[in-house]
This record gives structure tokens, sequence and C-alpha cells, in this order.
């Protein structure tokens, strides 16, 4: 998971557009559509401090590498497991059987499983 990726799950929890989380942090909204956009721009150390400084409950540390959790509160929900489908630390079989198996494709990036499934 990069860091870009990062953003969008802040992003998601807090129920912000591209802008919106632009003013929040008080960066340009250029800014953030070249973080999220396709030439995967490195965010700076300046705005990766000011998303940490607006959110303060983010764990820097998750942030900057992916490691531990998204939130440095213990009563956070995004401690008491994963809420993002796509991603997963211990993979299980999910799947119902053979057929919906075939439709299924896994791959482990950095330690990270992600799962597609296709619906035919």
């Amino acid at each position: 998971m990069s860091i870009k990726d990062r953003f969008k799950m802040v992003m998601d929890r807090e129920k912000l557009t591209a802008g919106a989380f632009a003013e929040s942090i008080g960066v340009a909204q250029a800014t953030i559509s070249h973080i999220l956009g396709p030439r995967n721009k490195y965010p700076s150390t300046e705005v990766i401090l000011r998303l940490h400084q607006r959110y303060n409950d983010i764990n820097l540390e998750w942030l900057l590498t992916g490691k531990g959790n998204m939130s440095n509160n213990p009563d956070s929900p995004e401690n008491d497991g994963f809420d993002y489908p796509l991603f997963a630390e211990n993979p299980e079989n999910l799947s119902n059987g053979p057929e919906e198996s075939k439709n299924r494709m896994s791959q482990c990036i950095n330690g990270t499983y992600i799962y597609c499934v296709f619906l035919v």
C-alpha cells in the first residue's frame, strides 16, 4: 500500500473530497491532486506534517510506512480491525466454493494482500 493509498484512507475516514481535504490541511487542491494522481508524486515533508498536525490521531509511522495502526487513539474503530476489504494482513480463504474462487485474484505486495473479486 502506497502513501497515496494512505492519504485516500484518511480522506475516506473523514469523508472529504480532495478539495475539502486540501483546505483542511492548508495546502492547494493541486497539491493533493498531484499526490493522488497517476504521476504518483510523493508528498513533501511539509504536506505530511500538515496532515499529521490537523489529524493528530493519525499514526505518523503508519502514514509514512503503512506499519502499525492508522490511529494512535486506542478507542478508534480503525484499530479494531481493518475496515477496508481490499487489504488484509492475515488473508483467509473467503471463497464460497470452487465457482467463486475462479473469479478471485489475490496478490501480496510488501506483506499486504490485495484481493479482487470479479463479478460475472
